[in-house]
């Protein structure tokens, strides 16, 4: 345990859905998944948003996590500058997964939900600077490129 929190999610960049439309013999749940991306999509675009899914943060409060642990779930978007550099807002659904808290309130379940929103924040700061940038910035470049050169049209599901 070398942090007091652990953040985990799996990351789509909005920019990268293609379709739009569900698969029929779609399980209920990935339904329900595709279903909340059209709606990120809608709410939120697709360029420099990003819907975190299968995600998780853990905070431990004490030295021992069978005493002073918080687990939550969360799905959302993620809203980053216009040179994807650093995280702007996240939308999301948090959900108290689990805890080993005997002193838990919910005044304070309340406040780690604002908290884990921070969190995720930061972490994805950190998700972007681990990634290489240089390759971010050349792909944007030639998105703005060809799109100039269509004057502004890109074609369906671009």
């Amino acid at each position: 345990m070398d942090r007091c929190v652990e953040i985990s999610f799996d990351c789509l960049p909005l920019r990268t859905v293609g379709r739009l439309d569900i698969p029929m013999d779609a399980s209920p749940k990935y339904q329900q998944r595709c279903e909340c991306i059209k709606g990120a999509m809608e709410r939120h675009g697709c360029f420099n948003s990003y819907y975190l899914y299968n995600a998780k943060a853990i905070y431990y409060l004490t030295n021992d996590s069978a005493r002073g642990m918080l687990e939550f779930s969360f799905e959302g978007t993620v809203l980053t500058d216009t040179s994807d550099e650093r995280t702007k807002s996240a939308d999301l659904k948090i959900k108290l997964k689990g805890e080993t808290c005997d002193w838990l309130t919910q005044p304070v379940v309340d406040w780690f939900l604002q908290t884990v929103r921070e969190a995720v924040k930061v972490e994805f700061d950190r998700y972007i600077n681990a990634g290489d940038l240089d390759k971010t910035r050349q792909r944007i470049k030639e998105i703005e490129e060809a799109s100039d050169g269509a004057d502004g049209f890109l074609g369906m599901y671009l």
